[in-house]
């Protein structure tokens, strides 16, 4: 028997269940053996397709559209203003940006940090001030760190407001110099950072954080007190503010996750993970894949996904809920 109910508030996608259920699966559908093939990407799919599941009373059928099956990056984010945009260049999945991620940091991450003060594991004694690509120390430095996402982070020196400046707080501890930092980027006093990482301008990454390498954070984005983040993507603005762990998951334009929100991403049974469809299962080929959240979806607190979640735009995830894998589509409630 189901014990969750999933919504589709699109009123593209949505349709009467009430007068679904009375339909039947369309002739000549996909056989059960079939539904492992992996289609091939960018495929088109039919406009409508008929879905039965549950058994007994619990039996529904109902119908999507064909929109509900694209699951190429632009259906999911607006690319046009993320400076790492390319990673998602030629991705026939969305997820397939995960299997290039640790090429494209390591490409892109640019010169290694380098100071007398900066020692790989060793917490910083003294705050350190990146500025025009250079560290130095914060003697006759004061610093006003306001809403920092809003671009009101604010270094002077002497008086003179150093422009585009980044703080990285006594206490952080960074192992590794290949770690590129943006323009306007606070870190906070006990985050730790591994390299490879790149840190987009106006993000902060708040005290207790963990960056565990393989990064990629856009801009005016959060990684909160106690999140864990590894091999993952922020596109700007997502905010990840308070206990979340997110491995292996693409977090979209302005999504934001509530307090405890867990992204999990390795199954109990070893094997690449599949991702659930509607047309069949498709194989991602990852091992590891936690979550891909479209621009503006939210958790609520303490939300689960489980491996291989598909989200699409403005999607909403009550609180306490546990998402089982698979694709969501764009505006889906699901509690």
């Amino acid at each position: 028997m189901r014990k969750k109910a999933f919504f589709f508030l699109n009123k593209n996608w949505l349709l009467n269940i009430s007068e679904a259920r009375s339909q039947k699966p369309e002739a000549g559908s996909r056989k059960p053996e079939d539904r492992n093939r992996k289609p091939e990407a960018g495929s088109r799919k039919p406009e409508t397709r008929g879905l039965a599941g549950g058994d007994g009373p619990e039996e529904f059928h109902y119908i999507v559209r064909e929109s509900y099956f694209m699951l190429e990056p632009q259906s999911f984010f607006d690319l046009a203003d993320f400076p790492y945009a390319d990673i998602f260049a030629d991705t026939g999945f969305v997820w397939e940006a995960l299997g290039r991620l640790k090429d494209y940091i390591n490409t892109n991450v640019g010169e290694p940090l380098v100071h007398e003060r900066l020692g790989s594991g060793i917490p910083l004694a003294e705050p350190l001030i990146l500025h025009n690509g250079s560290l130095a120390g914060a003697e006759g430095c004061r610093l006003v760190c306001d809403d920092v996402t809003k671009g009101k982070l604010a270094v002077y020196r002497h008086g003179q407001r150093l422009a585009g400046a980044s703080v990285i707080m006594a206490g952080v501890v960074l192992l590794g110099n290949r770690i590129k930092i943006g323009r306007g980027v606070l870190i906070e006093s006990g985050a730790l950072i591994k390299e490879p990482a790149i840190i987009g301008d106006s993000s902060e990454v708040r005290q207790g954080a963990y960056l565990r390498g393989y990064c990629l954070i856009g801009r005016r984005c959060v990684v909160g007190h106690t999140t864990e983040v590894k091999h993952s993507i922020f596109l700007n603005d997502a905010k990840a503010g308070h206990f979340a762990y997110i491995g292996d998951s693409i977090l979209g334009t302005a999504v934001n996750l509530g307090a405890g929100t867990k992204l999990a991403n390795l199954r109990f049974i070893r094997g690449e993970v599949m991702v659930k469809t509607p047309d069949g299962a498709i194989n991602s080929g990852l091992r590891k894949f936690g979550a891909i959240f479209g621009d503006r979806t939210q958790t609520g607190c303490n939300a689960v996904t489980s491996p291989g979640t598909v989200i699409g735009r403005a999607g909403i995830i009550m609180p306490n809920t546990t998402v089982p894998s698979g694709c969501h589509p764009a505006g889906s409630l699901i509690k």
